[in-house]
């Protein structure tokens, strides 16, 4: 499975510069709005599904080599925060949705944790 049909299949918002979303393919999945919980649990290059929309989701991102962030429940990063996730290469992606559908539906695709 690719980024690119999970954006397609949940209907999300890319809020970061447009890449080959089909040639990055998430290894697994974490959903946590604890920036700690993330940086212990979250594994390279997977898709992480959070409601926090500051810039520190950024650095936690870059820091991890994610492949993705879902930001749910309709939070949207501020302006600085796209331009610094454009900057670091991530891939920011919003929907107004909440977490735990958007986690559901993401273990009904095949998309597990490691």
């Amino acid at each position: 499975m690719t980024l690119q049909d999970i954006i397609q299949q949940l209907d999300l918002t890319v809020l970061t510069q447009q890449k080959d979303f089909s040639a990055i393919a998430p290894a697994s999945g974490y959903a946590s709005d604890l920036l700690s919980c993330v940086m212990a649990g979250a594994k390279r290059k997977s898709i992480w599904v959070t409601l926090q929309a500051h810039a520190n989701i950024v650095a936690v991102a870059a820091l991890l080599d994610l492949s993705a962030v879902i930001v749910t429940e309709g939070a949207l990063p501020d302006p600085s925060a796209i331009v610094k996730a454009n900057e670091e290469g991530i891939v920011l992606l919003s929907t107004p949705r909440p977490t735990f559908e958007i986690v559901g539906r993401l273990w009904e695709m095949g998309l597990r944790t490691e």
